[in-house]
């Protein structure tokens, strides 16, 4: 139930960008206005992440996804019936405040009720319903284009999550558990919810305003979002050392295995996987003269090879651990090189063809990814710090993502000029960009990988001389080695 309210809320980044000529026409937006329909979602998506997640740890989580869902299914109402641009961005604004408030807490959710091998299974569909939702927005939001035609048809992509909601809300009121009495929430950290607010704010609107032109005119927000990051660092290690509750705790990246590499991992994988998508609308609509249907189908091998194995990868990431990411990352960098290869070199009528089985093998590779590098990011989290910590991975993932989506279609753009409108070379040479971006995280989770086994290897050694010194140590151990 939590993983549908989950895709719901991520679908809402790409759905409603196949909508945005339809929606403009009738509103009579500027392509600038209209930009903050898609930008001003992702925009408070992101700022909400981290501050939802602790609100989250201190009230309850079940209290924060009945508040966030509530808000959430409200503000998709708001923003199908509104009468003007100024009140369908408003109420994105909202939604997406909303959103943000409501993602933490799945990941959360799951290290609370879950342990061991369910817990990867878990954060499996997790990781499956992260992919998904993000793949198959444009394919949905052509459906629902195609069923509902006419003037007013893209209200449709808002007013299809009240009733998902709403029936959301009757399953989590009887399926989440409260808060175990009689546990204290502890302090929230003003201050540091505004330094961290302020911070992310700065650094994200230049990247979310990139097509309007948002990297020139905004570029002094880059050193005030580093300086006031900077300071939120150094707050709440004092927090920490006053021995208070911090928004993020600064022992989640120096002191927790596999926290640090995981969101270092995500955050450069997302810059790629976020900006493949529209790099592809474009080429497919305005390259190849495809409908905004016809250009989500063509992405489906990807969508479906990733929730296939996101699945299978909740199931081994127990038994495997970071080898599995390192796997699955070098899967997507074959699968987006050959789907640029083929982009750049086969006749445009058979591109749709042809880029299945490259596509189906990057998907696969990206379902090896996600959900395994949250469930390895995570494990070692405390339950306490759960929605914090979460909240973090996904806004460093938002950061990612809005690099990509910003400098992707730059690059395409920027080819299509030099190279005198030459679709397929601009669009190989964006996929260029994923490309390297997944070799980033490759290197990354190789490191991780090699320092997990390193790790692994001088505990067992330890193990060893402890059970040459200790015979009872030593038969335990060995009574235990035959059991297991």
């Amino acid at each position: 139930m939590t993983l549908v309210v989950g895709f719901m809320t991520l679908l809402d980044v790409s759905i409603v960008s196949v909508a945005l000529p339809s929606l403009r026409s009738d509103l009579g937006a500027t392509p600038a206005t209209v930009q903050w329909v898609v930008s001003g979602y992702a925009l408070a998506f992101g700022l909400a992440l981290v501050p939802a997640g602790r609100l989250g740890d201190a009230y309850g989580r079940r209290r924060m996804f009945l508040i966030g869902l509530v808000a959430f299914v409200l503000c998709s109402a708001a923003a199908g019936a509104a009468p003007s641009i100024e009140l369908l961005v408003a109420a994105r604004l909202a939604q997406g405040l909303a959103a943000g408030c409501l993602a933490p807490q799945n990941s959360a959710l799951i290290q609370q009720l879950f342990r061991g091998a369910e817990r990867g299974r878990a954060f499996g569909f997790f990781g499956a319903t992260v992919g998904i939702s993000t793949a198959v927005g444009p394919v949905l939001g052509g459906v629902i284009l195609a069923l509902a035609s006419g003037p007013g048809g893209w209200r449709w992509i808002f007013y299809v999550n009240v009733p998902i909601g709403v029936l959301a809300f009757v399953l989590a009121v009887r399926l989440i558990p409260g808060r175990p009495p009689g546990e204290e929430h502890g302090r929230i950290d003003v201050p540091g919810m505004l330094l961290l607010g302020g911070g992310a704010f700065a650094l994200l609107l230049p990247l979310v305003q990139a097509e309007s032109g948002g990297l020139s005119r905004l570029w002094w927000c880059f050193p005030v979002g580093v300086a006031l990051l900077v300071a939120f660092v150094g707050w709440e290690q004092r927090v920490v050392r006053a021995g208070k509750d911090p928004v993020f705790d600064p022992r989640l990246v120096t002191a927790t295995r596999g926290y640090g590499p995981g969101v270092a991992l995500g955050t450069v994988y997302f810059l790629g996987f976020s900006g493949i998508w529209l790099t592809f609308a474009l080429y497919f609509q305005t390259g190849l003269g495809w409908s905004p249907l016809q250009s989500g189908l063509a992405v489906t091998p990807f969508a479906v090879g990733s929730a296939t194995a996101a699945v299978v990868a909740g199931r081994l990431v127990e038994r495997f651990g970071r080898a599995l990411t390192v796997a699955g990352l070098s899967g997507v960098v074959l699968g987006l090189s050959a789907t640029a290869i083929v982009i750049a070199t086969v006749p445009a009528g058979a591109t749709g063809w042809a880029i299945v089985p490259t596509l189906l093998l990057a998907g696969i590779g990206g379902g090896f990814v996600i959900s395994p590098n949250i469930t390895l990011a995570l494990r070692n989290v405390p339950v306490a710090m759960a929605g914090s910590a979460g909240g973090a991975l996904q806004t460093f993932q938002r950061f990612g993502g809005a690099i990509g989506t910003a400098a992707l279609p730059a690059l395409y753009y920027l080819v299509l000029g030099a190279t005198d409108q030459q679709y397929p070379l601009a669009a190989a040479a964006a996929l260029s960009v994923a490309v390297v971006s997944s070799l980033a995280a490759l290197v990354i989770g190789a490191f991780d990988w090699r320092h997990d086994r390193r790790i692994d290897r001088a505990q067992a050694e330890d193990q060893d001389e402890r059970s040459e010194h200790d015979p009872d140590h030593r038969h335990t151990h060995d009574h235990a080695a035959r059991m297991g």
